[in-house]
């Protein structure tokens, strides 16, 4: 069941990774070479700004239950269910937590939580014991 739970984490993060991938060149089909580029996009763009691309953290909560503790790396283990704010099916996975986080709770714990969610990582932010 775990190895189930864990090809699904690696398939999102995979699927993740690729969203941020450019499209090729196109290819002219008679000489092999890279198609011209448009008018529009001639010109001297040194000094065009660019956008920052930053992503809003996502709020979230969760329950679950702990299932490790790793202090020095400041992280938590949940085996947790769905968080539809996060578009994430129940499985286990590691999050960061501050020592404050991780002092309160102990392997076993059925927990509620909350999370920040940053791009493909996540911080768990509250816990309360259910």
């Amino acid at each position: 069941m775990n190895y189930t739970r864990l090809t699904i984490a690696l398939g999102i993060a995979a699927l993740t990774a690729a969203c941020g991938k450019k499209a090729e060149t196109p290819v002219a089909a008679e000489t092999n070479q890279a198609a011209p580029a448009t008018e529009a996009m001639n010109g001297d763009m040194g000094n065009m700004a660019m956008a920052p691309t930053a992503v809003a953290p996502i709020m979230a909560k969760g329950r679950g239950t702990v299932t490790a503790i790793d202090k020095a790396a400041g992280t938590i283990t949940l085996d947790h269910g769905p968080i539809p704010q996060a578009k994430w099916p129940a499985m286990t996975m590691a999050f960061k937590a501050a020592p404050a986080i991780t002092d309160k709770v102990k392997v076993g714990d059925k927990i509620d939580f909350d999370l920040t969610l940053t791009g493909n990582t996540g911080e768990v932010t509250a816990v309360s014991k259910q």
